[in-house]
Order: structure tokens, then sequence, then C-alpha cells
């Protein structure tokens, strides 16, 4: 039921996009007050990333340097590490940390780590669903408010539920980046520590800054499960009327 022109089960996804607005924020804080840290040892992101990575015996991944500000991140396709402007050239302790981060993930991907290994083989799927999810469930929708047979409402209800469970194809996907990044953040605070690239008492802040990037895949869950929610209760609604 819709109540003029509203649809009441949007406010479920109100707390979530509250939640995603303050983490993005709290990372944008967290990365800007770290950036004016100096790590203590002189030492780039670049160069850490350098380090982490010939510890690990992964001299052939490359350290590529790219535009933009937190565009950082571990390609597996050519496994190379890329490090923003902001990271790259800097020797602050969010510029070691965020260099350390990604080389987990090439450490993650040597070893085949299994979150890691099932994250990057249903990608496909999931760039898949996530481009049909919400034209199913729309069209099974609409085929059942449209039809005036019993035939057609089961027609739409099964496009309907294809579509939903396209979209939870896209929330696993959410759920299982949980522990890859989790996992890369400790990997990058263990290397930091073990080759000093900074100072002691900087390590609290640069856990400081991997957290606050973490929440924001916390958020990323906690938006797709609030609107998994919502197409089930529109799907639920939508049989009933």
């Amino acid at each position: 039921m819709y109540y003029y022109g509203f649809d009441p089960t949007f406010i479920l996804l109100i707390p979530a996009m509250f939640f995603a607005f303050y983490a993005q924020a709290k990372v944008q804080s967290a990365f800007r007050r770290y950036s004016d840290y100096p790590g203590g040892r002189g030492i780039t992101g670049a160069e850490a990333a350098r380090k982490v990575l010939d510890k690990h015996g992964l001299f052939e991944v490359p350290v590529v340097r790219v535009s933009g500000n937190l565009t950082d991140h571990y390609d597996p396709r050519d496994r190379s590490v890329h490090l923003s402007d902001s990271v790259y050239g800097s020797t602050s302790v969010a510029a070691v940390s965020v260099a350390c981060h990604e080389c987990g993930h090439a450490i993650q991907h040597e070893e085949a780590y299994t979150p890691l290994v099932v994250r990057d083989a249903i990608v496909p799927a999931v760039n898949f669903a996530s481009s049909i999810s919400w034209v199913l469930i729309m069209v099974g929708i609409g085929i059942i408010f449209a039809s005036g047979s019993s035939s057609g409402n089961h027609l739409g209800a099964l496009i309907m539920d294809i579509g939903i469970i396209a979209f939870a194809v896209v929330t696993f996907f959410h759920l299982i980046t949980l522990p890859v990044e989790f996992n890369a953040s400790r990997r990058g605070i263990r290397e930091m520590e073990e080759l000093e690239l900074v100072n002691p008492q900087n390590i609290k802040g640069a856990k400081k800054v991997l957290k606050a990037a973490a929440m924001t895949y916390v958020a990323a869950l906690a938006t797709a499960l609030a609107n998994l929610l919502r197409l089930l209760l529109i799907a639920n609604r939508s049989r009933r009327d």
C-alpha cells in the first residue's frame, strides 16, 4: 500500500543512508587528519608499498601512481598496487597506512586467501546481477499490477523473485568483502610494525585511518541489507494487492 504516492518501505533505508554518510565523512576526516601527521621514518607510501611487497617476494607486482584522492586499490587482473596522488609520494601516517593496506590485498592474492578468491570469482556474476536486478523487479511488479489473471500474476511474481535473487547476489558480495578488507588492514598494520615503516607511536593513528575506511564497507553492507529487506516487503505486498 502506498500513502499519497509515498512508499513506506523507504523508511528502512534512512538509517543505512545516514550510516553511509557518517562513514564517508569519518574516513575523509581521518585521512585528512593523519595526512598532516608525518610517519616519522621519511618513507613515502610508494616506498612503503615496495618494501612490503619485496618482503613477501612479490617483486613483479608494480606500484603504480593514479590520479585522484582515495582512489587507491589493488588490481588482481594485472597484479598491481595503485596508489593515489595523496598517498604515492606522501610520508604521512595516512599515506603509509593506505599503501600497506593495499599491499595486504596483494599478499592475500598471492596466498589465495579464501574470501578474496570467492569475491573475485563472483565479480562477473555480481556485475550482471547488479545491472538486471531492479529492472526485473520493476517489470515483475508492473506485470502483477497490469494483469487480471492468475497466470499473469504468477509470471510477474516469478520475474520479481528472480530480480530479488539477483540483488541477493549483490548483497552477498558486500558481505564477503568485509573479511577481505578487515584482513588486509590487519596485514597492513602488522607490516608497518615489523618493517618499522612509521614510528611506534603513530601505529595508533594508522589503525584509526584503516578502521574509518573499513566502516564504509560496513555501511555498504547495511545499505544492501536494508534494500534487500525492502524488496522482500514490496514483493510480499505486491502479491497481496
